[in-house]
């Protein structure tokens, strides 16, 4: 994507702009990064569903949202078993159509991850001469006691990327029966 000076932004700037976390001591922090062969609207079309995460999220079995999809909006997930936790209530905190930024915040459930935020953005890209997207997920969240940031951060990323693999599955599944175009190269 070309920034205002004509240049392409990279992952980085990216980073700084959208992913501000300021961890405190006994907290860890991290993103990750996830090229999609698919359009943003289109992976966008799933990642906005506050409402509906099961949708790529292999480990939701479901979801009911209290109130209407706005900043604020409080969803009950309900996780599947094999997981260390049965339930999680999460807090829209960022719904950004224009600029493709999804924030949560986990205010409560039976697990461990305390003051768990995350930031989801996504970005075009050309991926193979057609439309792509890259999608970047950081998070911040308490280390609970009895384990170190590395465990946390392992453990979380672990997840994410769980979580973007299903993303990426399928949004190019609906991207390879959507038949989009490639883009000339210039």
């Amino acid at each position: 994507m070309m920034n205002g000076n004509g240049h392409v932004n990279t992952a980085t700037e990216y980073i700084q702009r959208h992913h501000k976390h300021q961890p405190a001591d006994h907290q860890c922090s991290s993103h990750l990064i996830k090229h999609i062969k698919a359009p943003v609207h289109l992976v966008w079309s799933l990642v906005r569903r506050f409402d509906q995460p099961q949708k790529y999220k292999p480990f939701v079995s479901r979801c009911v949202v209290r109130g209407n999809l706005e900043i604020g909006t409080l969803r009950e997930v309900n996780v599947k078993s094999g997981l260390p936790a049965t339930t999680s209530t999460e807090r829209l905190e960022l719904l950004d159509d224009d600029e493709h930024i999804l924030s949560i915040r986990i205010v409560g459930g039976d697990h461990r991850l305390r003051n768990y935020s995350s930031i989801l953005s996504l970005h075009p890209e050309i991926i193979d001469g057609r439309p792509g997207t890259m999608v970047i997920e950081s998070f911040v969240v308490d280390v609970p006691e009895g384990n170190t940031k590395d465990e946390t951060c392992y453990f979380v990323e672990a997840l994410i990327k769980c979580n973007l693999k299903s993303l990426a599955e399928v949004c190019e599944r609906l991207a390879v029966q959507d038949q989009t175009e490639p883009i000339d190269r210039v």
